[in-house]
Order: C-alpha cells, then sequence, then structure tokens
C-alpha cells in the first residue's frame, strides 16, 4: 500500500461524512477491500442522473480523480450494468453513491 493513501474504508468513511455534512446523503453500494481497493464515486446529477468518477494515474505519479462513466437518460440501465461490470472485474472495488448538491466538489476540491 502507498504511505501516503489513506486506507479505502477510511476515505469512503470521509466522504460519506462531508456528503452528510452538506446536507446530503452517502452510502456504500459495493464494500471492497478495506485498506487498498479502488474507489469509484457515483455522484447524482441534478436531473438524477450518476456521474461516475475513479482516480486515475498521472503521469508525474499522482492519482486525479476523472469523469468516467456518465449514465444516459434513454438508457439508465447500461450505467448499472457498467458498476456490475466493475464489481465481477474487481471484487476489491468499493462503489460509494453520494447524492448532494455540487457534490464534485466534495471528491475534486476534498471537501
Amino acid at each position: 500500500m502507498d504511505e501516503t493513501r489513506l486506507p479505502a474504508r477510511l476515505e469512503v468513511s470521509g466522504m460519506i461524512r462531508a456528503t452528510e455534512s452538506h446536507g446530503g446523503f452517502g452510502t456504500v453500494l459495493h464494500k471492497g477491500e478495506p485498506d487498498a481497493g479502488t474507489i469509484l464515486v457515483v455522484i447524482e446529477d441534478k436531473q438524477g442522473l450518476g456521474v461516475l468518477y475513479e482516480r486515475m494515474p498521472q503521469l508525474d505519479g499522482r492519482r486525479k480523480w476523472t469523469q468516467i462513466k456518465v449514465q444516459d437518460p434513454d438508457n439508465k440501465g447500461e450505467f448499472q450494468d457498467y458498476l456490475d461490470r466493475r464489481k465481477r472485474q474487481d471484487s476489491d472495488v468499493w462503489i460509494v453513491e453520494l447524492i448532494v448538491a455540487e457534490g464534485e466538489r466534495l471528491i475534486l476540491n476534498g471537501g
């Protein structure tokens, strides 16, 4: 495990608490490996559609939150299918849903 990285379970807990402190709701959709699991964050937008973020490695070695998928209003099931596929491919993955106004600020700016 990277020494500078928080254990996944603590980071997820912090995201949910930050969401709640901003008047929102956060929940774990899939619990992954407690210390080093990849974290996927679904943020529900104003239209009630999911936007999926994942930390992606950068050339300088840092990991930046990146939008990787947006739920299609005409095919909402495809988004869930994608999440299910990710769980099958990596049982250690965490999937967290945050429902809060301007939820991106909680992950992109650290709350």
